[in-house]
């Protein structure tokens, strides 16, 4: 199957039903509205990252193994760009935002992410929340970061750092795109 045929929908059945969870169940978990998960499964929505990720966490399993359970992490030390895991082309955003994630973060307890937002790019409406901390460099253009009641628009060469427990987003409000390095420990992703 095609990268860009993944049906985000069936694999997110899937893995309520392993979970001996109804949608309702896995709404409450995630905390989420019952009728998003009946859209996603049905491939009526397309979920944001925020939204997936909180959906995810309902089920206790990251973005990477959701998208990529079947394949082997070997230990490595160098990464290639081909060789970066993608956890966003499939979620139909047509490349406005991508998130690749350097080799296995779960085994290093780190994630680091390459990411790419696109003019209007925006991680969704639902704020962020998860119990790590995280931080991060603009490498190019412009990015809007809101951390609780802050919020200021990042140019290249500048940073963040925050407790990720505070509600936070990122969005290209910009009319050029911008790429981040990210790292977040524990993994959230």
């Amino acid at each position: 199957m095609d990268e860009y045929e993944f049906d985000v929908g069936a694999r997110l059945r899937d893995l309520r039903i392993k979970a001996g969870l109804s949608q309702r169940g896995l709404a409450e978990a995630a905390r989420v509205p019952h009728g998003q998960i009946s859209m996603i499964e049905t491939n009526r929505s397309s979920p944001s990252v925020a939204s997936l990720r909180r959906i995810l966490g309902g089920l206790g399993t990251s973005m990477s193994a959701f998208f990529e359970p079947d394949t082997p992490t070997p230990t490595r030390t160098f990464f290639a760009e081909d060789e970066l895991t993608d956890l966003t082309s499939r979620l139909s955003y047509g490349g406005r935002m991508v998130l690749k994630q350097v080799g296995d973060a779960e085994a290093h307890g780190l994630q680091i992410l390459k990411e790419y937002y696109a003019p209007g790019a925006d991680t969704g409406v639902t704020m962020l929340e998860h119990d790590a901390h995280e931080g991060g460099v603009v490498i190019s253009g412009e990015i809007e970061v809101t951390v609780g009641d802050s919020v200021r628009v990042l140019s290249a060469g500048e940073a963040y750092l925050f407790d990720s427990r505070a509600p936070h987003r990122f969005r290209n409000i910009s009319d050029k795109p911008a790429e981040v390095i990210s790292a977040c420990t524990p993994p959230y992703l």
